[in-house]
């Protein structure tokens, strides 16, 4: 038997959490201000980042950047339906022109190159919705020339690029929102004041996860890239690789050149959720993963298909497990973190919303759904509405660049672990491996001319 703690149970929390759900950006007032946006990276994710800032009614979308003009790309389904007599002959980014001047009226002129796009249309706020090698230098650029950024997670491809976004929001004053929405969700807000009030007790450990039914093992074979992307641009600092229809659209994250296989994609969600239930007050001293690729034996990606990691703090063990097979349905759910405390366990998950077992003998669970928005089960509408309010009242947004940086640094220090095969030594204040050479090494890369590592 469940006992649903409701809208109202959400409510309280909200209003106990300040900052997190803010308030209402418009307050029932007329805006005559609009904030001229652009985004980089106008793929599926970045599209509908691009869609909530319309919806927000406080944007005018003034340009569009994406490296891929070629006419056999489409629109993603959701956004498909989004446009009346969809044509798709144009070529890709005309398609999403036609969607932002569908749905609000706008119509953004087009650009390949980001740089040129930041000259000509000056964005006061600039959406990169890029894969994660391309993250660093677009926010960057973006904050020195003026702009509030929203970029996606994970926040940076290498430890040392991250640390050069946060530098470039403090020292140019800009807002720069991550878009780890779980931080303004409902189910998760109300799940993280259900801990914070002790209902769980005193937490001494934290399982995170991701598993799946067995995706396959086949190869792709590299091709030409189709008419209209411009693959050198695509591929950027990072090296330049043939191209393969498994890596764009949407798979780079499965390639650890341009992204941080499945830790980096949905582990950083759940990093962050953990920091944010410590308050943002803590970081792991030690980090060590192992995996592997143990199934993927004929695939094309390179990321590893098992992973293990345990990051130790003072006082508190956290350990995350991925795998592309063998799901857990003994378990009933597939994602999300496990908050183990002394008076039970709290499973804040997706779609499943989140659960406490307690311990005690008699005691009734407690459970609350989740609430999403659209198709892609997402909050973005709640991050950006935080983001134009913190840059209106000059305050750090709810998922502020640095807590964004911090997450990604667990995932990436993992990554470097499992790469070198021994526990990594992290000190996060100073963005430091110590004392391991060949580690610190890959706190960075070197960028392909003419490209250059961001120094801030």
């Amino acid at each position: 038997m469940t006992n649903s703690l409701g809208r109202r149970s959400f409510l309280k929390t909200t209003a106990a959490t300040g900052a997190l759900l803010s308030a209402p950006i418009i307050q029932g007032k007329a805006q005559t201000k609009k904030f001229r946006t652009a985004t980089i990276g106008c793929g599926w994710w970045g599209l509908n980042i691009t869609k909530n800032a319309i919806a927000s009614g406080e944007t005018e979308i003034v340009g569009l950047c994406d490296v891929d003009q070629s006419p056999s790309r489409d629109l993603d389904t959701v956004h498909r339906e989004d446009v009346p007599g969809y044509d798709a002959s144009r070529p890709y980014l005309e398609k999403a022109q036609q969607m932002v001047e569908a749905l609000c009226g706008d119509k953004p002129r087009l650009y390949t190159d980001y740089r040129e796009m930041l000259e000509k249309e000056k964005p006061e706020i600039v959406i990169v919705g890029t894969p994660d090698h391309w993250h660093a230098l677009p926010t960057i650029d973006a904050v020195k020339a003026g702009a509030h950024v929203y970029v996606e997670k994970p926040v940076c491809h290498t430890v040392l690029e991250g640390k050069a976004m946060v530098d470039a929001a403090r020292k140019y004053n800009r807002v720069v929102q991550v878009g780890t929405h779980r931080r303004l969700a409902v189910h998760n807000t109300s799940a993280m004041k259900f801990l914070w009030e002790g209902h769980a007790g005193k937490i001494g450990s934290i399982k995170a996860f991701v598993v799946s039914g067995y995706g396959g093992d086949h190869r792709t074979e590299d091709s030409d890239p189709p008419q209209g992307l411009d693959w050198d641009l695509w591929c950027g600092p990072g090296p330049l690789v043939p191209f393969n229809s498994r890596m764009h659209p949407k798979g780079f994250r499965q390639f650890m050149d341009f992204g941080n296989g499945q830790l980096g994609d949905w582990g950083i969600h759940w990093m962050d959720q953990i920091l944010w239930w410590a308050k943002d007050e803590i970081t792991p001293h030690t980090i060590f993963s192992s995996g592997g690729r143990f199934t993927r034996t004929e695939d094309n990606t390179n990321s590893p298909d098992t992973q293990n990691a345990n990051f130790a703090f003072d006082n508190l063990s956290v350990t995350w497990e991925h795998r592309f097979y063998a799901g857990n349905p003994q378990e009933k759910t597939s994602i999300g973190c496990y908050f183990y405390g002394t008076k039970g366990v709290l499973h804040l998950g997706w779609l499943d919303g989140w659960t406490f077992y307690p311990s005690g003998r008699g005691e009734k669970e407690v459970h609350e759904d989740c609430v999403f928005h659209n198709k892609d089960k997402e909050n973005i509408k709640e991050v950006f509405a935080d983001l134009l309010d913190a840059i209106k009242t000059n305050r750090r947004p709810a998922c502020d660049i640095e807590y964004g940086y911090r997450a990604s640094c667990m995932s990436l220090i993992a990554n470097i672990s499992l790469k070198i095969g021994r526990s990594v030594a992290w000190d996060q204040k100073n963005s430091q491996i110590l004392n391991d050479p060949e580690a610190s090494k890959l706190l960075r890369r070197d960028y392909r001319a003419p490209w250059v590592f961001p120094e801030v």
